[in-house]
């Protein structure tokens, strides 16, 4: 969903290299990238990144389909909830009840 609303896709190496090619030169990928140990190895490096990636998510605007989405709730039987992997708080950000959102892998905007 984030990229719908122009964050950089992940997915891969090149995707990641693209959004901080730094690291491309460094030969670390996402998942290297995102290992909380660096805040002890290297915090310059860490704080960086997140730093980084937390001014990304508070200045990118979640797209209409997440209120397209939370707009369906009254229309189904059941009650609705959405589950996402994605760190952004774009689901939050887009009026959703924070009692309805399961963020899997927690929130950059909570440390």
């Amino acid at each position: 969903m984030g990229v719908d609303s122009g964050l950089s896709d992940f997915r891969g190496k090149d995707g990641f290299w693209r959004a901080y090619p730094a690291f491309k030169e460094k030969g670390i990928d996402f998942q290297r990238a995102a290992n909380p140990s660096w805040f002890a190895s290297d915090p310059e490096l860490a704080w960086a990144f997140y730093g980084h990636r937390l001014h990304t998510y508070r200045e990118t605007k979640p797209h209409d389909g997440f209120k397209i989405i939370r707009d369906w709730g009254p229309l189904l039987s059941a009650s609705m909830f959405a589950f996402t992997s994605n760190v952004d708080g774009h689901w939050a950000a887009s009026g959703w009840d924070k009692d309805r959102i399961v963020e899997c892998h927690g929130s950059i905007h909570h440390l």
